[in-house]
């Protein structure tokens, strides 16, 4: 059957290329084209249109983009009509339905694809497709399978829907055969635990996803998220769809307060420990900010306590309990701080200068009574002494000058370095943490993992990671199985509030020194296997197996923060079982899924991948591997003629249209500031934090690789035809510089430059030449800029072009010289 899929674009919605012709014009789509086809094959142009599904997608960006929707004639292109949730909070599990309404108003066939975010906790184990009376109830099959099977009903000419994951916390829904008329409803269901901290209680329901960028080299390997193509709507516009959340919150002990501080609610308490949330009819357009509900119980309790689940196969435990009072300061036991630094050569020059300046806050801030000791780690490793030092001023003065003499060299051993960290003489009566800074450009196997997870009774793990690119995947994933916090670091005035933020957390531990045993209970694959000390004022959580009679205790002992000895024993008898507790089993499985994903994020590996999809087959869990899919039985739609519409997402509340597009380096929306005087539209680049389009999550980059240019998009209007557009000619590079690296640095950085050249009181026209000289120092930043080839510089186009070149940057060469480029750009037309 022959399928024709819309190209979605800033303009609105192609079926075929008479719409597009008669949307742009057909002469200004020739010009356009005439341009691109002048550039010779080398050249890197960035998309001016979404791309159509299955397009040639080489050498081109993969960002979001912009779309008005008065596109093509009989085509909905704004199919999902509502969506809401249904929130059960029983205790501390939280059972949520998330309903999604997609209806056809439109004359033609649809398929309807959806992104939508969830709970970076949730474990989603079910979904239904309702169609008129007809329901049909998904399966759970390896992502390959189920792709397929969705694909061969849509071909057929069946309604389907397919939910796939494409993060932990980003999904996609998509539905075919939405047929003029129809009205089809999609549940999806799924579990959490709310874990207090501070005592308060949150649950969150994440309305939107923000825009992401990502490299065509990413999505070209494993784990491509093409996803991140989804058209948005532009800044202020509101959600295109209805959206409504109620919550029935039964604590099970008295409520003390429920607030919800990001959507306006009604709240009706129906007794003591029971409430019910409905959101206000003001709000049927708040679907572009995550709605957030806290709530406290009656003196400041946590509900503490042993839940149970037993299953026709396997039985499974949630244990939560409530940690002990703090203590006044005095009464705190002196802490033990490994500081273990990554002096690699990939840290040369800004990762090391940051971490040399945070360090001095880290190791100055230690108090009389608390030790320390350092260990710096390249190929090999050196500690500062053999056992812990106290923390006199000497001492923190001869750590600070030994840290200082490091420049950064050699490759990165890890694991060797954690190993000696974890072995060296422990003091005794001190709470002890490991504070591993790095860029996580590193060799870690997942043994590092390994021996972080066995060594959870004996020390925290927090990690620093410092730099413009770091690896998360290593930071946040170490963190994980360490029990501690992930840091990141990317710019040089985030240092002292970073070490601020550690301190805080770490100078006042509730319990340490924890134990825990089961006494008559026969319990396995328990999460965590251990505890490390606990730093915040958050309750213990273990979930695990259990076989045999539900018998004997679950007991827990340590030190107080005041160093007094603590036990907590919970009777298996007394535990309570309740229909909630049927979650257990996906909750369980969850967790054993997020600790394999770390690994394999680390280093793949088939047996894991294997793992997490029997794990998704086994408790119809929605993975990276496993998708749910519902078919319905009757074909509807029988002459083939269908539009693939992606559904238009509003931009997150507070989030610009500088959002929408590519990245450029450091700088460049100041940069975009200066230059944006012209009239005609300019791309609009904006470096914002990881998880928004310009800030994406960077992870696993080669080691020694600094920050990175990549090629822009254009955001707005189309450029039109006419518009001038400069190109990169040649480029003039020495010895020990990568000809290409130059290339691809400028191309990510071309329309910045581009803005000036247009601008500031320029009068470029077609075939001028422009010759950019500038030098490269061993850090890679970019200095003592010049050109030549202009006439009539005006002082705001020195300025501009000058931040403009400088914001650009290369990697570190260790040990390099300052090298001179020479870059030649051209105007292609006028």
């Amino acid at each position: 059957m022959k399928e024709k899929k819309g190209l979605m674009s800033k303009s609105g919605i192609f079926s075929d290329a008479g719409a597009q012709a008669r949307r742009v014009g057909f002469w200004a789509a020739v010009l356009m084209l005439l341009a691109w086809a002048a550039f010779p094959a080398s050249w890197t142009l960035p998309p001016v249109w979404g791309a159509a599904e299955g397009g040639d997608e080489a050498g081109r960006t993969l960002s979001p983009y912009f779309v008005v929707v008065n596109g093509e004639p009989g085509v909905d292109a704004l199919p999902l009509k509502e969506t809401r949730a249904e929130v059960d909070i029983a205790g501390v599990i939280a059972d949520v339905r998330v309903t999604q309404v997609y209806r056809n108003e439109g004359r033609r066939a649809i398929e309807a694809l959806y992104v939508f975010p969830g709970s970076t906790r949730s474990a989603v184990y079910a979904m239904k497709m309702t169609i008129g009376e007809r329901v049909i109830e998904a399966r759970i099959e390896k992502r390959e399978a189920a792709r397929k099977a969705y694909e061969q009903a849509r071909d057929e000419g069946r309604t389907a829907s397919l939910l796939e994951q494409h993060r932990p916390n980003v999904f996609q829904m998509n539905v075919a055969n939405i047929l003029p008329g129809d009205e089809i409803r999609v549940e999806m269901s799924y579990t959490e635990i709310l874990v207090p901290e501070d005592r308060v209680y949150t649950f969150l329901y994440p309305t939107v996803v923000g825009p992401r960028y990502q490299r065509p080299s990413e999505a070209e390997g494993e784990g491509a998220e093409g996803w991140v193509q989804n058209p948005y709507l532009h800044e202020g516009e509101p959600a295109p769809y209805d959206f409504d959340i109620r919550v029935a919150l039964n604590a099970g002990m008295p409520i003390r307060e429920a607030k919800c501080g990001t959507h306006r609610v009604d709240i009706r308490y129906e007794g003591d420990s029971r409430a019910l949330i409905r959101l206000h009819d003001t709000e049927r357009q708040g679907g572009d900010r995550d709605f957030v509900l806290r709530y406290r119980l009656a003196g400041d309790a946590v509900h503490s306590g042993l839940l149970l689940y037993e299953g026709p196969e396997e039985n499974f435990f949630l244990l939560m309990a409530q940690p002990p009072e703090r203590t006044v300061l005095a009464e705190v036991p002196p802490r033990e701080v490994i500081f273990v630094v990554d002096v690699s050569g990939s840290m040369h020059g800004f990762p090391l200068d940051v971490s040399k300046r945070m360090l001095r806050e880290l190791i100055s801030g230690l108090r009389p009574s608390d030790c320390f000791n350092v260990l710096l780690f390249a190929g090999g490793s050196m500690v500062l002494a053999e056992q812990s030092l106290p923390a006199t001023a000497e001492n923190i003065q001869k750590a600070i000058a030994r840290i200082e003499e490091e420049r950064g060299g050699g490759g990165t051993e890890l694991l060797p370095a954690l190993e000696r960290a974890m072995a060296l003489p422990r003091s005794e009566g001190f709470s002890r943490s490991i504070l591993l800074v790095t860029d996580g450009y590193v060799s870690a196997e997942p043994e590092a993992f390994d021996l972080v997870r066995r060594g959870l009774g004996e020390a925290n793990l927090f990690v620093f990671g410092i730099g413009s690119s770091v690896n998360r995947h290593l930071v946040e994933g170490l963190a994980r199985v360490g029990m501690g916090e992930p840091f990141v670091v990317l710019r040089e005035g985030e240092a002292a509030e970073t070490a601020a933020r550690f301190r805080r957390l770490v100078q006042w531990p509730v319990m340490t020194r924890l134990h825990m045993a089961f006494p008559g209970f026969d319990a396995y694959d328990v999460e965590p296997p251990a505890i490390p000390d606990l730093m915040a004022d958050r309750p213990i959580v273990l979930v695990g197996k259990w076989r045999g009679k539900a018998e004997g205790a679950v007991t827990l002992e340590g030190l107080t923060g005041a160093g007094k000895p603590y036990r907590m024993r919970i009777p298996v008898e007394k535990a309570r079982t309740a229909a909630s507790c049927r979650a257990l089993r996906y909750l369980w499985a969850r967790q054993r899924v997020a600790l394999l994903s770390d690994y394999n994020r680390l280093q793949p590996s088939d047996e894991r991948i294997e793992e997490v999809t029997e794990l998704g087959l086994r408790y119809h869990l929605l993975t990276a591997y496993t998708s749910f899919v519902a078919v319905d039985s009757v074909v509807r739609e029988e002459s083939g003629e269908r539009t693939t519409v992606k559904q238009p997402l509003p931009l997150p509340a507070g989030v610009s249209d500088l959002a929408v597009g590519g990245m450029a380096p450091m700088g460049s929306a100041k940069m975009l500031s200066l230059a944006r005087t012209t009239a005609a539209p300019q791309a609009a680049h904006e470096e914002a934090a990881p998880g928004v389009a310009g800030g994406p999550d960077r992870n696993g980059a080669a080691e020694g690789r600094n920050d990175e240019a990549v090629e822009p998009s254009i955001v707005g209007e189309k450029r039109p035809a006419e518009q001038a557009r400069w190109a990169i000619g040649a480029i003039t590079a020495p010895d020990g510089l990568d000809e290409a690296e130059v290339r691809r640095v400028v191309a990510g950085q071309i329309e910045v430059w581009a803005a000036c050249l247009d601008g500031k009181g320029i009068a470029a026209r077609k075939g001028d030449r422009v010759t950019v000289r500038f030098r490269i120092d061993p850090s890679g930043r970019v200095k003592d800029v010049s050109w030549s080839g202009l006439s009539g510089e005006t002082e705001a186009f020195r300025r501009c072009l000058e931040q403009a070149v400088e914001a650009c940057r290369f990697a570190a060469r260790l040990g390099g010289e300052t090298l001179k480029v020479e870059v030649i750009l051209e105007r292609m037309n006028g």
